[in-house]
C-alpha cells in the first residue's frame, strides 16, 4: 500500500465523517445541506496533481475570505449565530480539502474535523452522529500518525536533509513507497481506538454533561407535525397520513405476551372550539404557564400506582410542545431527564381546551408517565354556562341541509349520548375513508363531503360530526392527536409516527355521565395505525429506531441524576453478590466493602503497570559503542562522483530538480539534443550501475569520470554568428 495514497484516504475519511456529523446534527436547510454534501464530494474528487494549479491557489486565499464575508452578512441579517458558525466550519473544510498542499494543510483538515465532532457533541447528535463518531475513533489514530510522518519527511526536505548516500530526500519517491505502510501498521493504529474509546467512556461516566451546552447553543428545531398547530384547515388538499417520521414512543403497563403488532390508543394532543366554514381554531389563545408543580401535573387527582395503569411516553421534539395523553388520564409525571444549569426547568402546564404542554425546554422532547384511571371510576368535568355557547356556535353561512341531516339522524334518540352515537354510526358506516380528500378545495368542504363526495380523511369526519352535534344542541369540539402505534420488537415499545395523526370529536353529554365523551366517526380502516408491521424493511427500521432510542436515552440524556442512579444500581448489585456469597458478615465483612475493593483494585493495577514497564526496559548494553552501518566503497565513490556531475550541470544551467530521477534527467537533456547529452547520459549510467547494479569503479574509471565532468564544467556553447547561416558559410568567406 502506497504511503501517500493511504494517508490521503484516511484524511479524506476523517474530514468526510466530520462534515457528515455536523450536517446531521445541525438544523441546516435542505438547500444548504445539499450544497455542503455536493461540495464535499467535489472536493474529495480533486486530483492531487491539480492542487498546485494557480486557480486552486487563488481559491485557497480568496475562498475563506469570501466565505467569512458572506456568513458575516448573513449573521447581520438576523440568521442564527449557531447556524452561521456551523455552515462556515463545514464550507471551510470543503475549501481546505480542495486546495490542500502538503502535510501542513492535512493537519488543518484533521483539526477542522475534530472541531466538527465537538460541535456535533454540543448539538446533541443522534444515532447518525454516533456512527460517525465511532468511525472517527477508528480512523483518527492512523490519520494523525501518517500526517505526522509526512510532515517530518517534507520538513527534512525543506531543511536540505540528505539520505545516507548523500542524495537529497526524495519526497515523491517516499510517498510512492509501499514499504512505509503495511497491514500491520494499519491494524495497530486502528486498534488504538479501543483504549481511546474505553478512556473516553470512563470520562463520560464519571463526568456527565449538565446541560450547559444545550442552554448556550441549542435552539428549537422547526419541526411541525401534521395536524398539530393553532389552525387546522380543511381546505388544504393532500394526503396527511403518509409521513413515516417518528413522533413518539409509548409503553403500556401489563400488556399480554406476545404484545399485539398494532395497538389503537388515542393520544390526545389539543382541541379546537371555533369553526369558520373552512378551518378550526381556538377562541382562547393564552400561553400555558407552569406553577402547579415542576415535574407532576394533577389533572383529576394524585396518581395512585396501585390502581392506575401507567403509560410511559417518550416524545420527540415537536412544535408546539404538546403533551399527548391517553383517555382518562388523571395525572402526568415527568421522568428524570437532563436539565439546564441555569434558566427555567422543564415543567408541565395546562392550556386551553384541556391541552397540556411542557415549558422550559421545548426543543428537546420529553419523557413522562401518564396515569390512567379504570373505566369504573367516574370522572366529572363540568361545562360552565358561560362556555356552553362557544361549543354550540356554527358558521352563519353553513348550509341548512347539514342541520336537517343531523336532525334526521338524531331526533329519534331519547338522550344526548344516543343522539351522538347515532351520528357517529351513520358517518362511520355510510361514508368512505380517503386520504386524498376530494372535498378539500371546495367553498363548503363539509357540505361537499356529506352530500357530494361522501369520502375524505379523518378531519372531514370529525368536523362533520362536531357541526351536526351542535345543530342538535350538543356542545362539541374537534380534537387532534395520534391514533396508536406499531410494536418495535427490539425496543419493546410502540412507535407512533407522524402518519398516525388522527382527528376525532369530544361531546359534552349529561346522560348517562356528565362530562366530555370521546366519539370517533372515522371508519375503522382510517382510525387505526396504517404503518406496516412485517417485512425486511420493517425489521431494519425497528432495529435502527431502537438503537436511536437507547442512544438518546443513555448517552444524550445522561446527566448527574442518571449517574447517581447508575452508581446506586451498581452498589445494590454488589451488595446482592455479597449476600449471596456470605461475605457481608464475619471476618470478610470489612475487607469486601466496596471502597476497600476499589482501593485494592487501583493498587494492583498500579503494581501491574510498574512490573510491565520494568520488563519492557532493555538491559544495559555491554558496550556503548554504536556501530555505524557499513556502506560499500564503490557506492560511496559513485555518489561522490555523481554529486560532482550535478554541480557541473548546475553551472551549465542544467540542474536536476529534486523530484526528478537521475536517469530521467539525462534522458530529458538528450531529448533536447544538447551537445553534452551523450556525456551526461554515459556518466549517469555509470553512476546507476555502481550505485544500484553492484558494478565497481576502479581508479581508471574514476579518472575518466572526473575528466568528463571537468569537460562538462568548462564547456562553452558557441556564440551565434553575426551574418547568421552557419559555420560552413563563415569558413567559405
Amino acid at each position: 500500500m502506497r504511503f501517500g495514497l493511504v494517508h490521503r484516504i484516511m484524511t479524506d475519511a476523517l474530514a468526510a465523517l466530520g462534515v457528515i456529523a455536523v450536517v446531521n446534527t445541525a438544523s441546516m436547510s435542505p438547500w444548504t445541506t445539499a450544497l455542503v454534501l455536493v461540495g464535499l464530494a467535489l472536493a474529495l474528487a480533486v486530483p492531487e496533481s491539480w492542487q498546485h494549479k494557480p486557480a486552486l491557489r487563488h481559491l485557497a486565499t480568496i475562498g475563506p475570505l469570501t466565505l467569512f464575508a458572506v456568513q458575516g452578512v448573513r449573521l447581520l441579517s438576523g440568521r442564527s449565530a449557531l447556524d452561521v458558525a456551523v455552515e462556515f466550519a463545514a464550507l471551510l473544510q470543503i475549501i481546505r480539502l480542495a486546495t490542500r498542499r502538503g502535510a501542513a494543510h492535512d493537519q488543518q483538515i484533521i483539526v477542522l474535523a475534530l472541531l466538527h465532532f465537538v460541535a456535533g457533541t454540543v448539538l446533541g447528535g443522534g444515532l447518525s452522529y454516533a456512527l460517525c463518531f465511532f468511525g472517527f475513533l477508528v480512523v483518527a489514530p492512523g490519520a494523525l500518525v501518517l500526517s505526522h510522518l509526512r510532515r517530518e519527511v517534507e520538513g527534512n526536505y525543506r531543511q536540505g536533509a540528505r539520505d545516507r548516500t548523500g542524495l537529497p530526500v526524495d519526497v515523491p519517491r517516499i510517498l510512492r513507497s509501499r514499504r512505509v505502510v503495511g497491514r500491520g501498521f494499519l491494524a495497530t493504529t486502528c486498534l488504538l481506538s479501543v483504549p481511546i474509546f474505553l478512556f473516553t467512556a470512563a470520562l463520560f461516566v464519571l463526568f456527565p454533561r449538565v446541560g450547559l451546552s444545550l442552554l448556550l447553543l441549542s435552539h428549537p428545531r422547526n419541526t411541525r407535525m401534521v395536524g398539530f398547530s393553532d389552525h387546522v384547515d380543511l381546505g388544504e388538499v393532500g394526503q396527511i397520513r403518509t409521513d413515516p417520521s417518528l413522533a413518539l414512543r409509548f409503553d403500556v403497563q401489563d400488556l399480554p405476551e406476545p404484545p399485539p403488532p398494532t395497538l389503537t390508543l388515542r393520544l390526545r394532543g389539543t382541541a379546537f372550539d371555533k369553526y369558520d366554514g373552512r378551518a378550526w381554531s381556538r377562541t382562547h389563545r393564552e400561553r400555558p404557564h407552569g406553577g402547579e408543580a415542576p415535574e407532576t401535573l394533577v389533572l383529576a387527582r394524585r396518581p395512585d400506582p396501585n390502581r392506575d395503569r401507567r403509560v410511559t411516553i417518550d416524545l420527540e421534539p415537536i412544535d408546539p410542545a404538546v403533551v399527548f395523553l391517553p383517555p382518562r388520564t388523571v395525572a402526568v409525571t415527568i421522568r428524570s431527564q437532563q436539565q439546564a444549569v441555569t434558566g427555567e426547568n422543564v415543567a408541565l402546564a395546562r392550556g386551553p381546551e384541556g391541552e397540556v404542554r411542557y415549558v422550559g425546554s421545548d426543543a428537546h422532547g420529553l419523557r413522562y408517565d401518564a396515569f390512567v384511571a379504570s373505566d369504573r371510576e367516574p370522572m366529572l368535568d363540568i361545562l360552565h354556562a358561560q362556555d356552553r355557547a362557544r361549543y354550540l356556535d356554527v358558521p352563519l353561512d353553513l348550509p341548512k341541509r347539514i342541520g336537517e341531516l343531523a336532525h334526521e339522524w338524531a331526533d329519534a334518540q331519547p338522550t344526548p349520548y344516543l343522539k351522538a352515537k347515532a351520528i357517529e354510526e351513520h358517518l362511520k358506516h355510510d361514508f368512505k375513508y380517503d386520504l386524498g380528500s376530494p372535498s378539500g378545495g371546495k367553498p363548503q368542504p363539509v357540505d361537499h363531503f356529506l352530500f357530494e363526495s361522501r369520502r375524505g380523511h379523518c378531519e372531514f369526519f370529525s368536523t362533520s360530526m362536531a357541526l351536526m352535534l351542535r345543530e342538535v344542541g350538543i356542545p362539541s369540539r374537534n380534537v387532534t392527536g395520534f391514533v396508536g402505534g406499531t410494536y418495535n420488537r427490539f425496543g419493546r415499545y410502540y412507535a407512533v409516527r407522524q402518519g398516525d395523526s388522527h382527528s376525532w370529536v369530544e361531546a359534552y353529554v349529561e346522560d348517562p355521565v356528565r362530562g366530555w365523551v370521546t366519539f370517533d366517526p372515522t371508519p375503522t380502516s382510517g382510525a387505526r395505525p396504517l404503518q406496516e408491521t412485517a417485512g425486511a424493511w420493517v425489521y431494519i427500521r425497528d432495529l435502527v429506531e431502537a438503537m436511536s432510542q437507547r442512544w438518546n436515552r443513555y448517552v444524550i440524556g445522561y446527566d448527574l441524576k442518571t449517574q447517581v442512579r447508575l452508581f446506586e444500581d451498581l452498589s445494590r448489585r454488589y451488595e446482592t453478590i455479597r449476600k449471596q456469597t456470605g461475605t457481608d458478615h464475619g471476618a470478610l465483612e470489612r475487607v469486601t466493602r466496596a471502597p476497600v475493593v476499589a482501593g485494592l483494585a487501583l493498587v494492583l493495577a498500579a503494581a501491574a503497570y510498574m512490573l510491565w514497564k520494568k520488563r519492557r526496559t532493555p538491559a544495559k548494553p555491554k558496550s556503548l559503542r554504536i556501530e555505524k552501518p557499513t556502506v560499500d566503497a564503490s557506492q560511496e565513490a559513485a555518489t561522490a562522483l555523481y554529486r560532482s556531475l550535478e554541480t557541473a550541470l548546475a553551472l551549465q544551467g542544467l540542474g536536476r530538480p529534486p523530484a526528478l530521477p537521475p536517469l530521467r534527467h539525462a534522458e530529458q537533456i538528450a531529448a533536447r539534443a544538447h551537445p553534452l547529452a551523450e556525456d551526461v547520459l554515459a556518466l549517469t549510467t555509470t553512476y546507476l550501475e555502481a550505485r544500484f547494479g553492484g558494478a565497481s569503479i576502479d581508479e581508471a574509471s574514476r579518472r575518466a569520470f572526473e575528466d568528463k565532468v571537468r569537460t562538462i564544467r568548462t564547456y562553452k556553447a558557441p556564440e551565434p554568428s553575426g551574418t547568421g547561416t552557419g559555420p560552413a558559410q563563415d569558413a567559405a568567406v
